[in-house]
Protein backbone atom coordinates (compact mmCIF):
# COMPACT_ATOMS: atom_id res chain seq x y z
CA UNK A 1 0.00 0.00 0.00
CA UNK A 2 1.19 3.54 -1.08
CA UNK A 3 0.34 5.91 2.20
CA UNK A 4 0.83 9.50 1.91
CA UNK A 5 1.80 11.04 6.10
CA UNK A 6 1.39 14.63 6.92
CA UNK A 7 2.64 15.14 10.26
CA UNK A 8 5.52 16.72 12.07
CA UNK A 9 9.16 15.95 12.34
CA UNK A 10 9.65 18.74 15.06
CA UNK A 11 9.60 20.60 17.70
CA UNK A 12 10.04 17.18 19.79
CA UNK A 13 6.22 16.19 21.36
CA UNK A 14 3.83 13.63 21.32
CA UNK A 15 2.74 13.74 17.13
CA UNK A 16 6.44 13.66 16.43
CA UNK A 17 6.90 10.21 18.53
CA UNK A 18 3.44 8.93 17.37
CA UNK A 19 4.34 9.86 13.32
CA UNK A 20 8.00 8.56 13.65
CA UNK A 21 6.70 5.12 15.26
CA UNK A 22 4.10 4.66 12.94
CA UNK A 23 5.65 5.02 9.76
CA UNK A 24 8.29 2.89 11.01
CA UNK A 25 6.08 0.12 11.56
CA UNK A 26 4.45 0.81 8.27
CA UNK A 27 7.72 0.28 6.53
CA UNK A 28 9.23 -2.59 8.25
CA UNK A 29 5.42 -4.61 7.20
CA UNK A 30 6.29 -3.72 3.54
CA UNK A 31 4.05 -0.65 2.56
CA UNK A 32 5.51 2.64 0.83
CA UNK A 33 5.34 6.09 2.56
CA UNK A 34 5.94 9.78 1.87
CA UNK A 35 6.36 11.87 4.34
CA UNK A 36 5.11 15.76 4.00
CA UNK A 37 6.04 17.80 7.29
CA UNK A 38 6.69 21.46 7.92
CA UNK A 39 10.13 21.37 6.89
CA UNK A 40 12.77 22.71 9.87
CA UNK A 41 16.69 23.92 9.67
CA UNK A 42 17.06 22.11 12.66
CA UNK A 43 18.72 18.45 13.28
CA UNK A 44 16.09 16.16 13.07
CA UNK A 45 15.16 13.87 15.80
CA UNK A 46 16.50 10.49 16.04
CA UNK A 47 15.31 7.11 14.22
CA UNK A 48 13.46 7.92 11.92
CA UNK A 49 13.09 5.77 9.08
CA UNK A 50 14.40 6.52 5.15
CA UNK A 51 11.90 7.56 3.48
CA UNK A 52 10.39 10.22 0.47
CA UNK A 53 10.32 13.74 2.20
CA UNK A 54 8.30 16.69 0.90
CA UNK A 55 8.71 19.82 3.02
CA UNK A 56 5.64 22.25 3.72
CA UNK A 57 6.18 25.59 4.13
CA UNK A 58 5.61 27.30 6.96
CA UNK A 59 5.74 31.01 9.06
CA UNK A 60 5.61 29.65 12.94
CA UNK A 61 5.87 26.21 14.40
CA UNK A 62 5.90 25.09 18.08
CA UNK A 63 4.39 21.81 19.52
CA UNK A 64 1.16 23.31 20.14
CA UNK A 65 0.40 24.65 16.86
CA UNK A 66 1.80 24.92 13.26
CA UNK A 67 1.23 28.20 10.52
CA UNK A 68 1.81 27.37 7.32
CA UNK A 69 2.61 30.22 4.23
CA UNK A 70 -0.02 30.59 1.44
CA UNK A 71 2.15 28.33 -0.51
CA UNK A 72 1.82 25.28 1.44
CA UNK A 73 -1.52 24.31 0.11
CA UNK A 74 -0.27 24.41 -3.38
CA UNK A 75 2.62 22.38 -2.63
CA UNK A 76 0.62 20.05 -0.32
CA UNK A 77 -1.43 19.76 -3.45
CA UNK A 78 1.08 19.17 -6.15
CA UNK A 79 3.35 16.89 -3.72
CA UNK A 80 0.19 14.41 -3.47
CA UNK A 81 -0.80 14.36 -7.26
CA UNK A 82 2.58 13.05 -8.16
CA UNK A 83 2.57 11.08 -5.25
CA UNK A 84 -0.43 9.35 -6.08
CA UNK A 85 -0.80 7.71 -2.76
CA UNK A 86 -3.04 4.95 -1.98
CA UNK A 87 -4.19 6.63 1.17
CA UNK A 88 -3.33 10.05 2.75
CA UNK A 89 -3.05 9.44 6.90
CA UNK A 90 -2.82 13.05 8.22
CA UNK A 91 -1.48 12.95 12.02
CA UNK A 92 -3.08 16.64 12.95
CA UNK A 93 -0.72 19.40 13.89
CA UNK A 94 -3.04 21.73 14.64
CA UNK A 95 -2.75 23.48 11.50
CA UNK A 96 -4.58 25.56 8.82
CA UNK A 97 -4.22 22.90 6.62
CA UNK A 98 -5.86 20.42 8.61
CA UNK A 99 -9.15 21.91 7.14
CA UNK A 100 -8.56 21.89 3.57
CA UNK A 101 -7.30 18.64 3.82
CA UNK A 102 -10.67 16.91 2.91
CA UNK A 103 -11.76 19.49 -0.69
CA UNK A 104 -7.64 18.53 -1.77
CA UNK A 105 -8.15 14.62 -1.02
CA UNK A 106 -11.49 14.69 -2.45
CA UNK A 107 -10.69 16.78 -5.27
CA UNK A 108 -7.86 14.36 -6.32
CA UNK A 109 -9.79 11.08 -4.82
CA UNK A 110 -7.76 9.90 -2.25
CA UNK A 111 -9.38 8.43 1.01
CA UNK A 112 -8.20 10.40 3.90
CA UNK A 113 -7.45 9.61 7.25
CA UNK A 114 -6.57 11.53 10.49
CA UNK A 115 -5.88 11.35 13.81
CA UNK A 116 -6.79 13.61 16.28
CA UNK A 117 -4.22 14.33 18.91
CA UNK A 118 -5.87 17.17 20.64
CA UNK A 119 -5.98 16.61 24.90
CA UNK A 120 -9.19 17.17 26.97
CA UNK A 121 -9.80 16.66 30.68
CA UNK A 122 -11.36 14.16 32.62
CA UNK A 123 -14.17 11.83 32.37
CA UNK A 124 -17.30 13.25 31.16
CA UNK A 125 -15.22 15.11 29.11
CA UNK A 126 -15.85 18.05 31.12
CA UNK A 127 -13.02 20.03 29.26
CA UNK A 128 -10.96 23.00 30.88
CA UNK A 129 -11.47 26.35 28.74
CA UNK A 130 -9.14 27.39 26.29
CA UNK A 131 -6.77 25.98 23.73
CA UNK A 132 -8.41 22.53 24.43
CA UNK A 133 -12.55 23.41 24.20
CA UNK A 134 -11.34 25.76 21.29
CA UNK A 135 -10.02 22.80 19.12
CA UNK A 136 -12.56 20.37 19.74
CA UNK A 137 -15.86 22.80 18.96
CA UNK A 138 -13.78 23.69 15.86
CA UNK A 139 -12.39 21.12 14.92
CA UNK A 140 -15.41 18.81 14.75
CA UNK A 141 -17.53 20.26 11.69
CA UNK A 142 -14.07 19.24 9.25
CA UNK A 143 -13.61 16.16 11.04
CA UNK A 144 -16.79 14.72 9.92
CA UNK A 145 -15.79 15.08 6.12
CA UNK A 146 -12.55 13.02 6.87
CA UNK A 147 -13.48 8.83 5.78
CA UNK A 148 -12.31 8.47 9.05
CA UNK A 149 -10.54 9.89 12.28
CA UNK A 150 -8.65 8.03 15.02
CA UNK A 151 -8.49 8.78 18.70
CA UNK A 152 -7.30 7.16 21.76
CA UNK A 153 -9.86 6.84 23.91
CA UNK A 154 -13.59 5.89 23.68
CA UNK A 155 -14.15 8.75 26.34
CA UNK A 156 -12.90 10.75 22.86
CA UNK A 157 -14.56 9.00 20.65
CA UNK A 158 -18.03 9.99 22.69
CA UNK A 159 -16.87 13.62 23.20
CA UNK A 160 -16.71 14.22 19.05
CA UNK A 161 -19.51 12.26 18.66
CA UNK A 162 -21.88 14.71 21.27
CA UNK A 163 -19.79 17.19 18.93
CA UNK A 164 -21.31 16.55 15.53
CA UNK A 165 -19.13 13.68 14.16
CA UNK A 166 -20.60 10.71 13.10
CA UNK A 167 -19.65 7.80 15.03
CA UNK A 168 -19.30 5.54 12.28
CA UNK A 169 -16.33 8.13 10.69
CA UNK A 170 -14.84 7.98 14.53
CA UNK A 171 -12.27 4.65 14.91
CA UNK A 172 -10.71 4.39 18.45
CA UNK A 173 -6.97 2.66 17.59
CA UNK A 174 -4.75 3.99 21.39
CA UNK A 175 -1.50 4.54 21.29
CA UNK A 176 1.56 1.77 21.27
CA UNK A 177 4.60 0.94 22.57
CA UNK A 178 7.58 -0.91 21.19
CA UNK A 179 7.69 -3.85 24.37
CA UNK A 180 10.75 -5.28 22.65
CA UNK A 181 12.60 -1.98 23.30
CA UNK A 182 10.81 -0.20 26.50
CA UNK A 183 11.08 -3.38 29.05
CA UNK A 184 12.60 -3.69 32.38
CA UNK A 185 16.13 -3.75 32.20
CA UNK A 186 19.82 -3.15 33.76
CA UNK A 187 20.38 0.55 34.33
CA UNK A 188 22.82 2.50 36.33
CA UNK A 189 20.56 5.49 36.86
CA UNK A 190 20.41 4.93 40.51
CA UNK A 191 24.14 4.95 40.85
CA UNK A 192 24.55 7.87 38.65
CA UNK A 193 22.53 10.33 40.94
CA UNK A 194 23.18 8.72 44.01
CA UNK A 195 19.60 7.40 45.07
CA UNK A 196 18.16 4.76 46.23
CA UNK A 197 14.65 5.46 45.57
CA UNK A 198 14.27 7.45 42.29
CA UNK A 199 10.89 9.10 41.02
CA UNK A 200 10.64 10.47 37.46
CA UNK A 201 8.35 12.88 35.83
CA UNK A 202 8.94 13.43 31.93
CA UNK A 203 7.33 15.70 30.08
CA UNK A 204 6.68 19.29 29.11
CA UNK A 205 7.03 21.97 31.95
CA UNK A 206 4.22 24.04 31.00
CA UNK A 207 1.37 24.96 32.56
CA UNK A 208 -0.90 21.96 31.08
CA UNK A 209 1.34 19.46 32.67
CA UNK A 210 0.31 20.71 36.60
CA UNK A 211 4.17 19.75 37.66
CA UNK A 212 4.29 22.64 40.23
CA UNK A 213 2.08 20.72 42.93
CA UNK A 214 3.90 17.87 42.31
CA UNK A 215 7.29 19.52 43.12
CA UNK A 216 5.88 21.29 46.51
CA UNK A 217 4.63 17.90 47.87
CA UNK A 218 7.74 16.41 47.04
CA UNK A 219 9.14 19.57 48.73
CA UNK A 220 7.18 19.22 51.49
CA UNK A 221 7.54 15.27 52.01
CA UNK A 222 10.87 15.87 53.09
CA UNK A 223 11.82 12.14 51.98
CA UNK A 224 15.46 12.63 52.49
CA UNK A 225 18.69 12.17 51.09
CA UNK A 226 18.15 8.68 49.60
CA UNK A 227 14.93 9.29 47.41
CA UNK A 228 15.50 11.70 44.16
CA UNK A 229 13.32 13.07 41.42
CA UNK A 230 14.39 13.69 38.31
CA UNK A 231 12.67 15.82 36.04
CA UNK A 232 12.87 15.36 32.28
CA UNK A 233 11.85 18.05 29.83
CA UNK A 234 11.70 21.77 29.12
CA UNK A 235 9.51 24.30 28.87
CA UNK A 236 8.09 27.62 29.46
CA UNK A 237 8.03 27.23 32.96
CA UNK A 238 11.27 25.92 33.72
CA UNK A 239 13.11 29.06 34.52
CA UNK A 240 10.59 29.93 36.84
CA UNK A 241 10.24 26.62 39.32
CA UNK A 242 14.04 25.43 38.88
CA UNK A 243 15.13 28.04 41.35
CA UNK A 244 12.98 26.99 43.68
CA UNK A 245 12.40 23.70 43.58
CA UNK A 246 17.10 22.47 43.23
CA UNK A 247 19.41 20.06 44.55
CA UNK A 248 18.54 21.19 48.26
CA UNK A 249 15.76 19.59 47.92
CA UNK A 250 16.90 16.28 45.91
CA UNK A 251 15.37 17.32 42.56
CA UNK A 252 17.56 17.24 39.90
CA UNK A 253 16.36 19.23 36.56
CA UNK A 254 18.04 16.86 33.43
CA UNK A 255 16.23 19.06 30.63
CA UNK A 256 15.21 17.47 27.43
CA UNK A 257 16.53 14.29 26.57
CA UNK A 258 16.80 14.09 22.94
CA UNK A 259 18.26 10.34 22.87
CA UNK A 260 15.68 7.76 23.14
CA UNK A 261 18.56 5.00 24.74
CA UNK A 262 19.17 7.60 27.39
CA UNK A 263 15.59 8.17 28.13
CA UNK A 264 14.89 4.06 28.32
CA UNK A 265 18.03 4.06 30.98
CA UNK A 266 16.05 6.77 32.97
CA UNK A 267 13.01 4.24 33.08
CA UNK A 268 14.86 1.25 33.86
CA UNK A 269 16.53 2.68 36.22
CA UNK A 270 13.69 4.42 38.22
CA UNK A 271 11.16 3.13 40.91
CA UNK A 272 8.22 5.51 40.32
CA UNK A 273 6.64 7.73 37.01
CA UNK A 274 4.34 10.63 37.99
CA UNK A 275 2.44 12.39 36.12
CA UNK A 276 0.02 15.34 37.31
CA UNK A 277 -1.40 16.58 34.07
CA UNK A 278 -4.51 18.67 34.05
CA UNK A 279 -5.23 17.60 30.51
CA UNK A 280 -3.94 14.57 28.12
CA UNK A 281 -4.76 12.52 25.01
CA UNK A 282 -3.30 9.30 26.08
CA UNK A 283 0.70 9.65 26.83
CA UNK A 284 3.17 8.26 25.76
CA UNK A 285 5.52 9.07 28.15
CA UNK A 286 3.05 6.74 30.87
CA UNK A 287 2.93 4.22 28.23
CA UNK A 288 6.77 3.66 27.92
CA UNK A 289 7.26 4.11 31.63
CA UNK A 290 4.79 1.22 32.56
CA UNK A 291 5.86 -0.70 29.77
CA UNK A 292 9.28 -0.71 31.81
CA UNK A 293 8.08 -1.54 34.40
CA UNK A 294 7.36 1.36 37.10
CA UNK A 295 4.99 2.18 39.21
CA UNK A 296 2.65 5.20 37.59
CA UNK A 297 0.73 7.54 39.28
CA UNK A 298 -1.42 9.62 37.15
CA UNK A 299 -4.00 12.23 36.97
CA UNK A 300 -7.44 10.78 35.51
CA UNK A 301 -7.84 13.13 32.58
CA UNK A 302 -7.86 12.25 28.36
CA UNK A 303 -7.05 8.28 28.15
CA UNK A 304 -4.65 8.26 31.46
CA UNK A 305 -6.91 7.43 33.81
CA UNK A 306 -8.94 4.04 31.85
CA UNK A 307 -5.08 3.22 30.62
CA UNK A 308 -4.49 2.94 34.87
CA UNK A 309 -7.74 1.48 35.78
CA UNK A 310 -8.31 -1.67 37.90
CA UNK A 311 -5.34 -1.70 39.71
CA UNK A 312 -2.57 -1.10 36.44
CA UNK A 313 -1.15 2.24 38.57
CA UNK A 314 -2.84 4.94 41.02
CA UNK A 315 -5.27 7.31 39.51
CA UNK A 316 -5.14 10.70 41.16
CA UNK A 317 -7.43 14.13 41.03
CA UNK A 318 -6.56 16.51 39.41
CA UNK A 319 -8.12 19.09 41.92
CA UNK A 320 -5.59 17.64 45.03
CA UNK A 321 -2.45 16.59 43.27
CA UNK A 322 -0.55 18.38 46.02
CA UNK A 323 -2.02 16.80 49.17
CA UNK A 324 -2.56 13.23 47.79
CA UNK A 325 0.97 13.40 46.48
CA UNK A 326 2.31 14.01 50.26
CA UNK A 327 0.23 11.02 51.04
CA UNK A 328 1.73 8.72 48.39
CA UNK A 329 5.47 9.61 47.39
CA UNK A 330 6.43 8.43 51.35
CA UNK A 331 4.27 5.14 50.84
CA UNK A 332 6.15 4.89 47.84
CA UNK A 333 9.76 5.07 49.40
CA UNK A 334 9.36 3.34 52.05
CA UNK A 335 7.20 0.07 50.73
CA UNK A 336 9.42 -1.36 47.78
CA UNK A 337 7.61 -4.33 47.32
CA UNK A 338 4.29 -1.80 46.64
CA UNK A 339 6.11 -0.50 43.49
CA UNK A 340 7.90 -3.49 42.66
CA UNK A 341 4.05 -5.12 42.19
CA UNK A 342 2.73 -2.22 40.88
CA UNK A 343 5.14 -2.18 38.30
CA UNK A 344 4.88 -5.50 37.64
CA UNK A 345 0.99 -4.62 36.80
CA UNK A 346 1.28 -1.75 34.84
CA UNK A 347 3.41 -3.69 32.38
CA UNK A 348 1.05 -6.46 32.21
CA UNK A 349 -1.57 -3.81 31.30
CA UNK A 350 0.21 -2.52 28.59
CA UNK A 351 1.16 -5.73 27.23
CA UNK A 352 -2.48 -6.85 26.38
CA UNK A 353 -3.84 -3.51 25.23
CA UNK A 354 -1.19 -1.22 24.14
CA UNK A 355 1.53 -2.61 22.30
CA UNK A 356 2.29 -0.89 19.17
CA UNK A 357 2.01 -4.13 17.12
CA UNK A 358 -1.14 -4.16 17.50
CA UNK A 359 -1.67 -0.80 16.61
CA UNK A 360 0.02 -1.07 13.60
CA UNK A 361 -2.33 -3.93 12.63
CA UNK A 362 -5.28 -2.24 13.62
CA UNK A 363 -4.34 0.79 11.29
CA UNK A 364 -3.79 -1.62 8.78
CA UNK A 365 -7.27 -3.04 8.76
CA UNK A 366 -8.81 0.74 9.12
CA UNK A 367 -6.70 1.25 5.81
CA UNK A 368 -8.26 -1.66 4.09
CA UNK A 369 -11.80 -0.66 5.47
CA UNK A 370 -11.91 2.25 3.84
CA UNK A 371 -10.14 1.59 0.84
CA UNK A 372 -12.92 -1.05 0.25
CA UNK A 373 -15.77 1.40 1.17
CA UNK A 374 -14.27 3.66 -1.43
CA UNK A 375 -14.26 1.28 -3.99
CA UNK A 376 -17.85 0.37 -3.31
CA UNK A 377 -18.83 4.19 -3.47
CA UNK A 378 -17.37 4.68 -7.21
CA UNK A 379 -18.98 1.00 -7.65
CA UNK A 380 -22.38 2.55 -7.60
Amino acid sequence: MRIAWIGKKSPFCGNVTYSREITNGLLDRGHEVSFLHFAQEEAEPDNWPNFQEVSLPFIYKSQVYTIPTFKATKVLTESLRNIQPDIVHASLTLSPLDFVLPEICEELNIPLVATFHTPFAGKGAKLISGTQLLAYQLYAPFLDNYDRVIVFSQIQRELLARMGVREEKIAVIPNGVDTAKYSPGYSQVKTEFGAERLFVYQGRIAPEKNIEPLLRAWRQSDLGPDSKLLVVGDGPLRASLEPFYGSEYNIIWLGFVAGEERRIEILRGADVFILPSLVEGLSLSLLEAMACGLACLATDVGADGEVLEKGAGVVINTKTVRSQLRTLLPLFQDHPELTTLLGQKARKRVLERYTLSDNISRLQDLYTEVLAQRQLTLSW
